[in-house]
């Protein structure tokens, strides 16, 4: 999915769920790390975390462009769009849209399991057992392989 597709997305779900055009510009941000998408006050405009469509389903998309469609009316309208306000989270609650976005895909391969406190390691990177120890309790390191 590109922009432009994704900018007709957003002009259907609005028009069909709010009953109110988006008019302004909606487009995929790739600089966006923890959060789903994001609503400018100032120019109007919605940016979308391409994770939301690559790493999940596009259930969990049209969920995230929901939630921005809601900060979107509610300030056009001269509400407040913050998400503590009950007419955000009645106007989120009657068109379905996901209160939070999913926790990104974690791409650290290697899990570490401290052999005696049980505590879990996750990295990105093979260590040396024989040289690291675990931070809580200085206890032996072990690769976990998920084979229990």
């Amino acid at each position: 999915m590109n922009d432009q597709e994704l900018q007709t997305l957003v002009e259907k779900i609005s028009q069909e769920l709010f009953a109110k055009p988006f008019k302004h510009r909606a487009y995929f941000n790739s600089r966006l790390r923890t959060t789903g998408g994001r609503y400018h006050v100032a120019s109007h405009d919605i940016d979308i975390n391409p994770k939301m469509l690559t790493e999940h389903s596009m259930e969990i998309l049209v969920g995230v462009i929901k939630h921005e469609l809601c900060h979107y009316h509610l300030h056009l309208a001269g509400y407040s769009g913050k998400h503590n306000t009950l007419a955000f989270k009645r106007l989120l609650k009657t068109v379905g849209g996901s209160r939070f976005a999913p926790a990104p895909v974690d791409k650290r391969p290697f899990k570490y399991v401290c052999t005696h406190c049980g505590q879990n390691y996750r990295r990105k990177r093979r260590i040396n057992t024989h040289k690291y120890v675990c931070g809580k309790c200085r206890g032996k390191l072990k690769l976990d392989t998920g084979d229990d």
